[in-house]
């Protein structure tokens, strides 16, 4: 048999992209050396920022719009909620260059993509944010910039509804299965895994941290970059109600490098907050999913304390997961550079997981019509021109 598509890793691309592809009436197999969701890559810790004005650049906007309608299809057809608009808090200087996932002066251009779409939002001078969200500790030069629509994703959920509609659909989903290798054939791809030996007309790549090895011995062989991150679930037991979705939104600090979201479990589960790093590259396989009292301490310290009111020292919990980043931050959604029937996609480059229903569907239509409606230009490999050293 020669599927019409294979795709290999099946996290938040790679279950969107099975999905989209089932839907076409494709005969497709999906393969990934765990069981998603798994908490070995990038999609696990329960809740995934959604938003539709994107700071990254205006382009990326499209995605999330067409996302937000693919993950209420998904709603209405398993009966699961996968997304709660909260609303969404994007607190830093007005006019501020920091950077957010490679992308200086974020939060200007999430105001301007809002203003170009339309999408609705409010905009919170200093004084404003101090009476209306106590929770933060606002510095003197802080504004804000609301989003009422935006909110938080259950990647765990949104991943396992997307393989069981692919699944009923009738595409194969191999769990626990690694690919070994790729090689091209006069009628398409053969691919080799732990398991069997597979024939496809196209393969595509949804590997997560894992794609480095895909580019190895090409031009782009030191394009990607691979960051270990922690996310920290810290008490709020004693202030559980004003942590609550209702009355506290996901945010971003953009001068600060931080994000987080409300209380969604019980009072004894804590609020989920993060930083992004960018210390020390590292490799996929190698880790170190351990998180140490003393980075617990440090995060608490630094960046609990000089931000909140009402979270105590207490870390209920935390997890490791990787950030795969290109050096300007955008994504990487293309052929590869020597073989023309196999497409990657990844270097989700921290802000990924919002977009990737949309990008589930640019990468089945590519695959099987070569060709799409979304912009993929900005994603392709020629846009990045000169590879990292």
């Amino acid at each position: 048999m020669i599927f019409d598509a294979i795709v290999v890793g099946l996290g938040a691309m790679g279950s969107a992209t099975l999905y989209q592809l089932s839907n076409l009436n494709a005969d497709v197999l999906g393969i990934d050396q765990f069981a998603p969701p798994h908490t070995m890559g990038s999609t696990h810790g329960d809740t995934r920022i959604t938003r539709q004005a994107i700071g990254e650049g205006t382009y990326f906007v499209p995605l999330a719009l067409r996302s937000y309608e693919i993950w209420q299809e998904l709603e209405a057809k398993t009966g699961q909620q996968l997304l709660v608009k909260n609303g969404g808090l994007f607190i830093g200087k007005e006019y501020s260059d920091s950077q957010m996932h490679n992308k200086p002066g974020w939060l200007t251009t999430t105001i301007r993509a809002a203003e170009q779409f339309g999408i609705a939002h409010q905009l919170l001078d200093n004084e404003a944010l101090r009476t209306q969200y106590p929770q933060f500790r606002v510095r003197p030069d802080d504004v804000g910039y609301f989003e009422p629509d935006a909110g938080f994703l259950n990647p765990e959920r949104c991943i396992s509804a997307q393989l069981e509609l692919a699944a009923r659909n009738g595409a194969t989903v191999r769990t626990y299965e690694q690919m070994l290798s790729f090689s091209e054939t006069s009628s398409g791809v053969l691919v080799r895994t732990s398991q069997a030996d597979y024939k496809t007309r196209q393969l595509i790549l949804t590997t997560g941290p894992w794609i480095t090895t895909a580019l190895a011995n090409t031009a782009y062989q030191n394009l990607l970059r691979v960051y270990r991150q922690v996310q920290y679930w810290f008490d709020v037991e004693d202030n559980y109600t004003a942590f609550i979705p209702n009355r506290f939104p996901v945010f971003i600090l953009s001068d600060r490098d931080m994000y987080g979201f409300p209380a969604v479990g019980g009072p004894a589960d804590g609020l989920k907050l993060a930083m992004e790093t960018y210390a020390q590259p590292i490799t996929a396989n190698k880790v170190n999913r351990l998180v140490s009292t003393a980075e617990t301490q440090q995060m608490y310290e630094r960046y609990v304390v000089p931000n909140f009111n009402g979270i105590g020292p207490k870390c209920i919990r935390s997890a490791v997961c990787m950030y795969t980043m290109t050096p300007n931050g955008d994504f990487l959604i293309d052929r590869h550079p020597d073989h023309q029937r196999v497409l990657l996609a990844s270097a989700c480059s921290g802000h990924g997981f919002k977009h990737s229903a949309a990008v589930g569907q640019m990468l089945a239509e590519l695959a099987l019509q070569n060709r799409t409606d979304f912009d993929s230009q900005p994603f392709s490999l020629t846009h990045f021109n000169s590879p990292a050293a």
